[in-house]
């Protein structure tokens, strides 16, 4: 019996099989022109130094057509030694025809290796950069965030995050689409090709020394099983998930996602909110996207803190987190606050505003 759908499943498979590879943000290069002409100025420079050197210690070498060494002689020899010539039976006597060997013959022998050799040794140089950027990569990457799914939802997740000041090389994006990863690229951020259901996939992300993992796919049954090969990699990172029906939630959560957020849902109540009152719908809005207007923000209680009601403090104070429960501003159990409180606040957003990470898992609800 054939399910639906399961040509598309199939094909989507093959295309995971293809490759698993990661993709690093391109630096901007010089443009071919002005890349060639520095390579060149390099080459005269050896060019020169060669002559010099041999003009030195002149008395040490000998001519077959004077006996005697000037400087054109230096230049002629250094000019036929570094382009591997070497001596045949034909070799230039008069002055004329040194100068017509070292600036005509001699470059076009240089532009001719160029074209015959150039393209191999720009691949093998481009792959063994690419190579060495992967390897000191890796082992520079920790307390990073993996993305997985670069879709609508995965990139809002990344805006918020980079709003709040996490760097764009301490982002990894995980997605089956290299159109995706491409896109990702382009902005910044390093990629890794293939299915982030597979443990192997999310090792190349380095997943097991990420500090927090956003689980953003398309499909819900996704999202459980990446959540699941995650928390198997790493029991201490936090995970947030995403799934677009409500009744998936506990099984997210189940699978160890610390946070799980209904897409559809928070949709909802937000057109909700905004039909009662377009305005708090406003806020709303703006409270959720970080870096402009009024921002959520989570940070530590300071010492001058200690003591006081959240009422006292100087921030508006939404929630205290103690422990793993989150409490409200006015919950009577809150009391006074302790050093090892943190304060969920609304402040204005300013390029100082940030979360102060926090790596405790995050409460269940």
């Amino acid at each position: 019996m054939k399910l639906p759908g399961h040509d598309a499943i199939a094909r989507q498979a093959d295309e995971h099989l293809v490759t698993h590879r990661v993709k690093l943000p391109r630096k901007v290069v010089e443009r071919p022109i002005r890349q060639v002409v520095k390579r060149l100025v390099m080459a005269l420079a050896v060019l020169v130094a060669t002559a010099l050197i041999v003009y030195a210690d002149h008395e040490g070498y000998n001519d077959n057509s004077d006996g005697a060494v000037d400087l054109l002689d230096s230049f002629y020899y250094a000019t036929v030694t570094l382009s591997t010539t070497g001596y045949g039976d034909i070799t230039p006597v008069s002055d004329g025809a040194r100068l017509t060997n070292i600036f005509l013959i001699t470059p076009l022998r240089v532009l001719f290796l160029i074209i015959l050799v150039g393209t191999t040794l720009e691949v093998l140089t481009e792959r063994t950069r690419e190579e060495w950027r992967l390897n000191r990569w890796r082992s520079v990457l920790r307390d990073h965030t993996v993305v997985v799914g670069f879709g609508t939802k995965g990139r809002s997740a990344i805006q918020t995050v980079c709003a709040t000041g996490l760097k764009k090389e301490q982002v990894v994006v995980v997605d089956p689409s290299s159109k995706a990863i491409d896109a990702a690229a382009a902005e910044g951020f390093a990629g890794v090709i293939g299915d982030a259901t597979r443990s192997d996939v999310l090792k190349r992300a380095e997943v097991h020394k990420a500090r927090q993992i956003i689980i953003a796919p398309q499909r819900d049954d996704t999202a459980v099983l990446v959540t699941l090969t995650a928390r198997q990699l790493n029991r201490g990172a936090k995970i947030v998930a995403a799934v677009r029906e409500e009744e998936n939630a506990p099984l997210l959560r189940q699978s160890g996602a610390d946070a799980v957020i209904t897409s559809s849902g928070a949709a909802g109540r937000l057109l909700g909110l905004s039909v009662l009152s377009p305005a708090a719908g406003m806020v709303m809005e703006d409270l959720i996207q970080q870096g402009s207007g009024l921002d959520l923000v989570e940070r530590p209680v300071v010492r001058g803190e200690v003591g006081k009601t959240p009422r006292e403090t100087d921030d508006l104070v939404v929630s205290v987190l103690r422990g793993h429960r989150v409490l409200g501003y006015d919950d009577p159990s809150v009391g006074t606050l302790q050093l090892t409180d943190r304060l969920i606040t609304i402040v204005r957003a300013t390029p100082g505003n940030q979360v102060t990470p926090d790596t405790r898992p995050l409460p269940h609800g």
